[in-house]
């Protein structure tokens, strides 16, 4: 089967259009105002994203977000696909242009394009776990990021230089990634719950390979050095603090730089914890404390 990607492009447009139409600007702490919006991304793989922004023309600081995988097809389905929207508003509000891109094979982005042959229909394929391949899993997404950073600055969005990625799961293993390529308008690169191959057949604890994970971590911070901050939950039950605590070490003892942080147990499941509101007054003094130290 074979896409056209200028009708691609095309029809993303037009939906654009559509949604822009219900979207309104939302009244945010100390009076200021942020716009929340859904973009048509004409990347060389055109997908949606959530964006929240200021009001007004910018150009602004960019945040890219980053979520995680589902294996579930149901799941994927939904959309738009908002995994963090307080946490993305709480970066709105301090000034930050944010976008979420929703991943290749998620709701109304689930386009393959076959004759790439880059992705497959989703941002979730490691193999078998037998002989895993973490590595291309997190370059694929860190592509994307580079793609939205190119975008965003040919259309003057953003300010250059003055760009921070933000990974949940997944989304943060592929911002991991993304370090070790040393892209220069990155500042800083913080992650939640960062990996792959967590909860294999759905089992608590149960993980696909952890030591070719940590190999692969390893592996990228031989030539990461971004400034990076790791926050991870005592009860995250897909990368839990034995795992975590590895691939850290790993990573720094390569020469990737990154503070970790171990965060006390966060309702039934840590893993989620970017994802819930209640979650921003605990990690914020963190984000906030080491954003500032990269001023």
């Amino acid at each position: 089967m074979r896409f056209d990607v200028s009708a691609i492009r095309r029809h993303l447009a037009i939906v654009l259009f559509l949604v822009a139409g219900i979207v309104a600007p939302a009244r945010a702490e100390n009076d200021i105002r942020i716009q929340e919006e859904i973009w048509a991304l004409p990347l060389p793989l055109p997908m949606f994203a959530y964006l929240v922004r200021p009001v007004g023309d910018g150009p602004f600081p960019l945040v890219i977000m980053n979520h995680g995988v589902s294996l579930n097809p149901t799941d994927r389905s939904f959309f738009p696909l908002v995994e963090f929207r307080d946490a993305a508003k709480w970066f709105a509000r301090r000034g930050y242009l944010v976008v979420a891109p929703v991943g290749s094979g998620y709701g109304a982005a689930a386009i393959d394009i076959r004759e790439r042959a880059i992705y497959g229909p989703f941002f979730s394929k490691v193999g078998k776990c037998t002989n895993p391949n973490f590595h291309d899993a997190g370059r694929a997404v860190a592509q994307v990021d580079l793609w939205i950073i190119d975008y965003l600055t040919a259309e003057k969005r953003i300010i250059p230089k003055d760009v921070i990625v933000i990974g949940q799961s997944a989304g943060g293993w592929a911002s991991i990634a993304l370090s070790s390529v040393n892209p220069p308008q990155v500042k800083a690169i913080i992650t939640f719950a960062a990996g792959r191959g967590g909860r294999v057949g759905g089992k608590p604890n149960n993980n696909c390979a952890p030591d070719r994970l940590v190999e692969a971590t390893a592996d990228f911070g031989r030539t990461s050095r971004v400034p990076m901050l790791w926050i991870y939950i005592e009860n995250d039950t897909f990368f839990g603090p034995d795992l975590s605590k590895r691939m850290h070490q790993a990573f720094t003892a390569a020469g990737g730089r990154a503070e970790y942080h171990l965060m006390p147990p966060f309702g039934n499941e840590g893993h989620f914890f970017i994802g819930s509101p209640d979650a921003i007054p605990l990690w914020s003094p963190l984000v906030t404390q080491f954003l500032d130290a990269q001023k």
